[in-house]
């Protein structure tokens, strides 16, 4: 048999956390694959956490996959697991970052509540549940253990939804959000070429395109004009650029530089993109 793959993303950061939740899934699942995806996800970010588990998910093999940025811990948010199309298993809390994830493999087949204390720790604490609870679920889960014994259906429609707002086509541009902020400094916007493509015609390297963020939260609004680009290198050292990412998704950068700090935007963000 192929070994066991368990991916896993947090916002732990670089402390013990993560590894202490790895020798967890290790000691129930000794031939298991770790596949870490991310633990430095903003604190308590759960949009951001769904972004990069959305994004890595598709390209990883078959398996299960734990995802906690988990500001409820502890509540009355649900532990849960979900079962996806392909066939994945994705753990973690109810609280939407679990979602597009779910959407990308499939789509959801069947969610349970994580409530069987025989697949958890001896005791599990009010504050550490990725250690606690889905850790060890995920790794009984990879040993073969079948998914209904982890617990009680959920009725699907009950989960905490989340999902990435779809671009608006209006007065011949595209209105847009700023969905994730890369650690190059890169904006990653929701919807595709295509979308832009279909309001204001081709996109020809070096067309020049008017990107305009509005004022929000105290910040001025900003407006600047940059070329449509398929390569970084298109650009002058520190120039901006507009272009497809290696997701397929619209995104804004600066040649080696860091567009979201010299800009001055934050995550979601609405942005406007409309020809020059």
């Amino acid at each position: 048999m192929d070994r066991p793959v368990i991916s896993f993303l947090s916002d732990f950061g670089p402390e013990s956390a993560p590894a202490i939740c790895r020798g967890v899934m290790l000691s129930i699942a000794r031939d298991a694959q770790i596949v870490d995806i991310s633990h430095s996800v903003r604190k308590f970010a759960i949009r951001d956490g769904a972004y990069l588990l959305w994004t890595a998910v598709p390209w990883l093999p078959v398996g299960t996959h734990v995802a906690v940025v988990d500001p409820g811990v502890g509540t009355f948010r649900l532990p849960i697991g979900i079962q996806v199309a392909r066939g994945d298993v994705l753990i973690g809390p109810d609280n939407g970052v679990l979602i597009p994830a779910a959407v990308a493999l499939g789509g959801v087949v069947e969610a349970r509540v994580l409530e069987n204390r025989d697949l958890m720790l001896p005791r599990a604490t009010s504050t550490f549940h990725g250690r606690d609870i889905f850790a060890p679920v995920a790794a009984h889960l990879a040993t073969g253990r079948p998914f209904e014994d982890v617990g009680s259906v959920v009725d699907v429609d009950a989960l905490v939804q989340l999902d990435f707002p779809a671009p608006v086509a209006a007065d011949g541009g595209l209105d847009s959000l700023v969905l994730y902020i890369d650690s190059f400094g890169n904006l990653r916007l929701s919807g595709s070429a295509q979308d832009l493509e279909a309001v204001a015609g081709s996109l020809a390297p070096g067309r020049p395109f008017t990107v305009e963020f509005p004022a929000q939260a105290g910040r001025p609004a900003v407006r600047e004009t940059m070329p449509w680009c398929r390569t970084f290198g298109e650009r002058p050292v520190g120039a901006p650029l507009l272009y497809e990412n290696s997701f397929g998704q619209l995104a804004i950068a600066d040649n080696q530089g860091n567009a979201a700090a010299r800009l001055g935007i934050d995550p979601e963000r609405p942005v406007r993109i409309r020809p020059a």
